[in-house]
């Protein structure tokens, strides 16, 4: 493991966990259209980083697969569905719904495993299942309906991640086809709305942000896909909770959603499960090196 890939991992899941500050701002726009943009303005930003690392001869093969493209329209409905979860989820005052859903997407990644790929959890790993999915209850009773958000949010990312996990490409090379699919209907949907007046003229200051959302989008992803090749993946396991601590912290601390009582029951049976979780994983891992 180096330093520089621990920094990179370190990076890429503080970035995530910061992307209520940069989204807040535009809570003045719908978030479909938010999400629309988010779309074209990615492609912008993987089409120039791809032009300077050079990196075209993947497209030529993945056009010409009609089963990989398939793959990816699939990848891309799902990461849009996330995205568009996300922001109306950090817009409407529900930080800490999008910090539930990414504590229990790892537990959400080993329900996906078992069904999909056959795996097999280990008796520990179920516990911890039970346990989150006992969590889960207490706040649906809590809240009289079920965390629907939480849910589409570890959900449409688990089920992503599944895929991606099986797809031949790359992360930068799966993101840039993502978009290449996404972004043409984007912007068909973003000049319906601007000529039909359904989506409102917008002033300066928020065309910048629309523009950064490209780099704010791309950037964490860069930066895991160089954490995720320099460090073991149990160390990628345990930083990806630095995403949804993050995010609890500004949705309690600075956006001042309650979080106590009853709620910080089911957030701690949760976590009762992570660590469990991440203690059956470190306990599986150690017994081979041990031998």
């Amino acid at each position: 493991m180096t330093r520089k890939g621990l920094l990179y991992g370190i990076s890429a899941y503080g970035l995530w966990g910061l992307f209520p500050l940069f989204f807040k701002q535009l809570q003045h726009v719908g978030s479909l259209e938010v999400v629309l943009h988010r779309m074209v303005w990615s492609l912008a930003f993987v089409l120039l980083v791809l032009a300077a690392l050079r990196r075209w001869t993947w497209l030529r093969e993945a056009l010409r697969s009609p089963r990989l493209l398939a793959t990816f329209a699939v990848s891309s409905l799902l990461l849009a569905a996330n995205w568009l979860t996300y922001i109306w989820a950090v817009n409407n005052g529900h930080v800490l719904d999008a910090s539930l859903g990414y504590f229990i997407l790892p537990l959400v990644n080993v329900a996906l495993g078992f069904v999909f790929l056959h795996e097999r959890p280990r008796l520990g790993q179920w516990l911890a299942f039970g346990i989150a999915a006992a969590g889960v209850l207490w706040l649906a009773l809590l809240t009289g309906h079920v965390p629907w958000i939480a849910l589409g949010l570890a959900l449409s990312f688990g089920f992503y991640g599944l895929i991606r996990k099986l797809a031949p490409l790359g992360a930068l090379e799966g993101m840039s086809l993502e978009t290449m699919l996404l972004a043409p209907l984007a912007a068909v949907a973003l000049l319906w709305g601007h000529q039909s007046g359904s989506m409102p003229a917008h002033d300066t200051h928020t065309w910048l942000l629309f523009l950064l959302c490209g780099p704010v989008t791309a950037i964490p992803l860069l930066l895991f896909s160089a954490g995720a090749r320099r460090v073991p993946l149990s160390t990628m396991g345990i930083l990806q909770y630095l995403t949804p601590t993050i995010l609890l912290f500004l949705g309690t601390l600075l956006y001042g959603e309650p979080f106590a009582g009853p709620r910080l029951a089911g957030f701690a049976l949760i976590w009762t499960a992570l660590l469990l979780y991440s203690v059956d994983g470190w306990r599986h891992r150690a017994r081979p090196a041990a031998a």
